[in-house]
């Protein structure tokens, strides 16, 4: 008997659901409500990527086989996320809720950390220096999983980068349309999902948009991008440094970066009554919630679990709509490349 929640895939500890749990079994075998799919690319989170990369260097390749290899799916141990993938799909189960059928091109909009992965290849195609992915190999996904079927007018690599990262749009909006608010802070604005953070909460209605990035050669790109009004340089792990750059305190913070170490920064910049979201992987939340405390800073803190009804067609029409937000994607896959 399958499980919609995968628990039927939990080898250990028995009865956790399949994101808590240490290792899954990942055999290739369709289930009733399952899909099973031909694996073509996986696409590693920001944070995870660079905690791996620096942890093993030259050696990522094999750290990433070696946790796959050992959990049945791919959970980076240090900061337990994961990614998500691109694929074929080989198979539905008759009882499968997710309107996907043989042949049909997908990403998962769900983690990896949460999704029965086997590799087959070696990951013999990929340099370990980018965050996609190449490979073969099997995975599985349940009857509450998600996933959509790629655009026909967007490259895989385009839309795999957009769909990574769709929820962060999405509850941005949600957020600045709710408030009603005016200004907005996009710490990382000048990455995948702060980039896409910037243009939702224009099309919301903010009228002032603030985008921190670490660098100035990043913020240059943005400033040429148009995406925000104000573009400012500090590392957002500097609380202090991070509230003089930025000014006057914003109604909604969205945490877009993939180093810890963030969370007072974002805290200090948002005004009492105003709203942090953190869709950083690298987040602690105990640190977020003491530092508040600490602070006493009178500030709503969300939690960006990556999904919103809608969340990938919205981020897709925004990369399709705004060319300067689409430009910055493409000028982050040439550089990876």
């Amino acid at each position: 008997m399958t499980s919609p929640y995968g628990l039927h895939r939990v080898v250990e500890p028995v009865g956790v659901l399949p994101q808590q749990a240490w290792r899954l079994d990942a055999t290739p075998e369709c289930g009733a409500d399952e899909v099973l799919v031909d694996v073509e690319r996986l696409n590693l989170d920001a944070a995870s990527f660079r905690q791996l990369r620096e942890q093993h260097g030259a050696d990522v390749r094999r750290a990433v086989l070696e946790i796959v290899a050992e959990r049945g799916k791919m959970q980076n141990p240090v900061t337990g996320s994961g990614g998500m993938l691109l694929g074929t799909v080989r198979a539905a189960g008759p009882r499968s809720p997710l309107g996907l059928k043989a042949g049909d091109r997908i990403a998962t909009l769900v983690s990896l950390t949460l999704t029965p992965l086997r590799i087959t290849d070696d990951l013999a195609g990929w340099d370990g220096t980018t965050e996609q992915v190449p490979c073969a190999g099997t995975a599985v996904l349940f009857g509450r999983s998600i996933a959509a079927v790629l655009p026909d007018d967007l490259s895989d690599e385009l839309a795999l980068s957009v769909l990574d990262v769709c929820g962060a749009p999405a509850l941005t909006d949600r957020v600045v349309r709710r408030r009603a608010a005016e200004s907005v802070l996009v710490l990382g604005g000048g990455g995948k999902s702060g980039s896409l953070s910037l243009v939702a909460a224009r099309r919301a209605g903010a009228s002032r948009l603030v985008a921190l990035v670490p660098t100035e050669a990043e913020a240059g790109l943005v400033r040429a991008s148009g995406l925000a009004d104000a573009v400012v340089v500090a590392d957002a792990r500097d609380p202090v440094a991070v509230l003089e750059a930025v000014g006057t305190p914003v109604d909604v913070t969205v945490v877009c970066v993939d180093v810890p170490g963030c969370e007072h920064g974002a805290i200090l910049a948002t005004a009492n009554g105003g709203v942090v979201v953190f869709f950083s992987m690298a987040t602690s939340f105990s640190a977020a919630a003491l530092g508040a405390e600490g602070l006493a800073a009178d500030v709503e803190m969300l939690v960006g679990n990556g999904y919103v009804p809608g969340h990938a067609a919205f981020a897709l029409d925004l990369v399709r709509a705004e060319p300067a937000v689409r430009a910055l994607f493409e000028h982050r896959q040439t550089a990876q490349a």
